[in-house]
Order: C-alpha cells, then sequence, then structure tokens
C-alpha cells in the first residue's frame, strides 16, 4: 500500500510542475513510451517507477485526483485504472553541454540518447512564450514527382538526420523522413522542429519586410533610435553591420562561452539583462572582421519588435502566414513574462519540415520575383563579407567562405552561383539556389565529424550544383 501511495504522490507532482530540464525530460519520456505502448523501449522487469489515471471511467477533469464516474459520485482509489509506468531499456546518457540540454557537438551517442533528445528538444519551448503565426487558410500544396534516392535512405539509417526534402522547378523531387524504426515515432509531418540558428536566417527575413513596410530605413540605417541599447557598441553601429556578423563585438560576446563578463547566456535573458550589465557603456571594435553570435541576430530581432511596435504580429503574419502559406503554426521563442520593450525575442524558431520548405520557397520567389524584399536580399548578397576562418571552425554544412545579412554564402564548389545558406546546430540545413529554383531542406538532430557528420556533398552540394531532374 505505501509502493502504491508513493507513486500516486510522485504522479501528483509530475503533473503539477513544468519542467523543462533533460532529467525532467526523461520522466516524461519514460511516461510517453508507456502510454503510447512502445513496450519495445521499457524495461518492464522491475517495478513501474509512475502511474496515470486512465480517465475513461471519469467524466470530470477538475483536479488530477478527482475521478468522477456516470452516476456523479467519486470512484475509490482502488476502483480506478492505471497505466503503469516503466522506466526505459534505452541506456540515455544525458550529455554535459549546457546543463545536459544539447548533444555535444563530439559526442557519438547511441540510439537511445538520440530518441530521447528529439523528445527533450521538443519539450525544452515549455519554459518559453512564442510569437505565434496561425497556419494559413489556403497553405501552399506542392506537386510531387518523386525519385528513389538510395543515398538518402541510407543517410537516414545511419546518421541522425530526420528529413531531407529536395525541391527543383515548383515540384518536390526527393522527400524523405526518418522510419518508425528510428525516429519516426517521435518525428512527423506536423512536427515543429527547432531551427536553431537557422532562425537566423529568418530574423533577416522578417528585418527585410520592416524595412519594406517602411518599419527601418534601410540596413545602412544606425540603432542610436533604440533607448534600451542607448549606452552599448549596437548603438553605434550600422545594421548591415550587424547583419553580417560584423559589430565589433568579439570582446564582449562568444558564441560558445556567452556573455565574456558573465558567462551568461544570450538566448537565456532580455537584451534590456545585457544592456544593463555586461553591454555597459561597451565600445565596438574598429574592426568589421566576422565575429559569429547569437546575441547579434537577438540585437536585429528586437529592434525590428521596436520599429513595427504593435505591428509585430501583422508583419509576421503577412510572411508565414499570407505569403509563405505554411500549413502549421510557426513561432519565434521569447523570454516569458518580459515586456517587448526589454527585448525578450530570440531568434529561435519552430516549424514542420514541408512549412520550412515553404517559407524556403518564399525567398525565393522574392529573389526571382524583384520585389521589395527580392531587393533586400540582392543587397545582402552583394554586400556580403569573408568569413576568413580557420579550417575546421565551422562545422561542414555552414563551410561557406562568405556571410551576408545572416545568410552562409558561397559554398564550396558552388562558385558564381547565387546561394541562401541557412544553418543550425545539429546538422540543420536549408540550401537556396535562387537563381536555379532548387531548395535542399534537411531537419537534423546531430551532427559532428565522426560518426554522425553525414555527407555534405551528396546531400547538400551536389544536388543544388547539378539538380536531379533529367
Amino acid at each position: 500500500m505505501k509502493k502504491f501511495l508513493g507513486i500516486i504522490f510522485l504522479g501528483l507532482i509530475l503533473n503539477n510542475n513544468a519542467f523543462a530540464g533533460p532529467y525532467e525530460s526523461l520522466i516524461k519520456f519514460n511516461r510517453w513510451l508507456s502510454l503510447n505502448g512502445y513496450d519495445q523501449y521499457l524495461d518492464k522487469t522491475g517495478d513501474p517507477v509512475d502511474m496515470v489515471l486512465d480517465r475513461s471511467l471519469c467524466t470530470s477533469e477538475a483536479t488530477w485526483d478527482e475521478c468522477v464516474g456516470a452516476d456523479g459520485k467519486l470512484i475509490p482509489t482502488k476502483d480506478r485504472k492505471y497505466t503503469l509506468i516503466y522506466p526505459n531499456n534505452l541506456d540515455v546518457k544525458i550529455m554535459k553541454r549546457g546543463g545536459g540540454n544539447e548533444i555535444n557537438y563530439q559526442a557519438n551517442p547511441n540510439f537511445g540518447t538520440l530518441l530521447f533528445y528529439v523528445f527533450h528538444y521538443l519539450e525544452d519551448i515549455k519554459g518559453f512564450g512564442k510569437y505565434l503565426v496561425q497556419p494559413s487558410k489556403n497553405p501552399i500544396k506542392f506537386k510531387s514527382n518523386l525519385i528513389d534516392d538510395k543515398i538518402v535512405k541510407k543517410q537516414l539509417q545511419t546518421k541522425a538526420i530526420l528529413s531531407y526534402l529536395y525541391f527543383e522547378n515548383d515540384e518536390i523531387i526527393v522527400d524523405e523522413i526518418s522510419p518508425k524504426d528510428r525516429f519516426g515515432i517521435i518525428f512527423k509531418n506536423d512536427t515543429k522542429w527547432s531551427s536553431m540558428s537557422m532562425g537566423k536566417s529568418l530574423v533577416s527575413y522578417v528585418t527585410g519586410h520592416a524595412i519594406c513596410g517602411g518599419y527601418i530605413d534601410s540596413i545602412d540605417t544606425t540603432l542610436n533610435d533604440w533607448p534600451l541599447i542607448k549606452n552599448t557598441l549596437y548603438s553605434k553601429k550600422k545594421l548591415i553591420d550587424i547583419l553580417n556578423m560584423a559589430a565589433g563585438d568579439q570582446q564582449y560576446v562568444d558564441d560558445h562561452d556567452g556573455l565574456k563578463k558573465t558567462g551568461r547566456w544570450y538566448n537565456s535573458f532580455p537584451i534590456s539583462a545585457f544592456a544593463d550589465l555586461e553591454l555597459k557603456d561597451s565600445e565596438p571594435s574598429n574592426s568589421k572582421k566576422y565575429h559569429y553570435n547569437g546575441l547579434a541576430t537577438n540585437i536585429i530581432m528586437n529592434y525590428v519588435i521596436y520599429k513595427t511596435d504593435q505591428d509585430f504580429q501583422k508583419l509576421l503574419n503577412e510572411i508565414f502566414q499570407k505569403k509563405a502559406k505554411v500549413e502549421n503554426s510557426v513561432f519565434f521563442l521569447k523570454q516569458k513574462g518580459i515586456s517587448d520593450e526589454q527585448g525578450p525575442g530570440r531568434y529561435s524558431f519552430r516549424a514542420s519540415r514541408y512549412d520550412y520548405l515553404r517559407i524556403a520557397k518564399a525567398i525565393m520567389d522574392d529573389y526571382q520575383n524583384d520585389t521589395c524584399v527580392g531587393k533586400y536580399l540582392k543587397e545582402i548578397h552583394e554586400r556580403r563579407i569573408k568569413k576568413n576562418l580557420k579550417k575546421g571552425h565551422e562545422p561542414g554544412f555552414n563551410l561557406s567562405s562568405t556571410y551576408g545579412g545572416q545568410f552562409h554564402m558561397d559554398y564550396p564548389g558552388l562558385k558564381n552561383r547565387v546561394v541562401f545558406g541557412l544553418g543550425g546546430f545539429g546538422g540543420q540545413a536549408i540550401l537556396i539556389d535562387v537563381e536555379n529554383s532548387r531548395i535542399v531542406v534537411l531537419n537534423s538532430l546531430h551532427y559532428n565529424n565522426k560518426k554522425f557528420r553525414y555527407n555534405v556533398k551528396k546531400l547538400l552540394l551536389d544536388p543544388i550544383k547539378n539538380g536531379r531532374v533529367n
């Protein structure tokens, strides 16, 4: 009886608390596996670790422990039905990076650990708010002319790739998703997957729309009209320099270690927190050297929020709902409980696999149709800067020689081709050949230089270079 009551108490605690950390996600992962019948991944040799009330006999869900039957009376605990929750048998290893919230770049995790992190990355958004865009009423319907790509299928079986789409001349040519014996039990067509740093490029795309909407004068605007960052280095910089990751902020922020003075992570606090502490009275260096970091992108995003004021949501709706015509809702994350005036926006973006393709196609269409936003894209391409990085400084899927307006550009083997590249942690990649109407969208969980290094040449570069349509 004590064990039974203890399990009920544990369930009560878990159902009344919001968790975001990896260990808490692991508890939820075990519950999810049990409730969805994935017994092959459960260890049922010992006692259950939790139990979840089966509410099929209940007519009320007022509280976790209340179960009212059809007669209007509480059903005694001994007569209720429960699903027992067992631990998994997957040998999950919690990583060290980011307090366990991300897979270490160098790691070669087992399948169980990878499967858990698919689940955890989806759970990890729950502590944040959203700049949410609802689905379009008439989402774009893609035509397909599919081929059987054995290389892609093999890579999905051996690497940590979740989804692969190749689009050419207005048709999807390759369409593969991780199978059920890999990550397909969690990752599906409507799963809103993290952009990681691909969201930086989407912030740029939003910025282009803000300029074309008359909210911002041009990419040469200096950010000295934003009171929030008045006494920081960014108030002295032109928008184009920040877009190009050349804000002269090397002394203050690092993409791996966060704010150098305190070690605080730029995605965990609003801009106001940094403006009042680490960046107070900061001065930019004279160098316009490429210095990649997420704080610069968050500065841009929150500047756009400031300049558009009450119209920011309207702007997002115009871009993703009316232009890209997404099928599912999409959103940027923001710090919860923080006003827009304090700079809570993050470049972290979520969308489904086909909606990433819809957004990439919108970027391509703008460029080809020479719209105002298309002219913005052409200008940031024209004003791109050299990265001048040492070999190995960036992962293979981001290994371009230049950077322009938050996009990777000039990939190896694609000389004289106008390709806008989006890249993110874990191997996330979108390449858009805006002149030849070719797009690759690759969603990935993990990428490294060893076991989980997918074939960048065959999956990303060759399709853009050579095409797949005869």
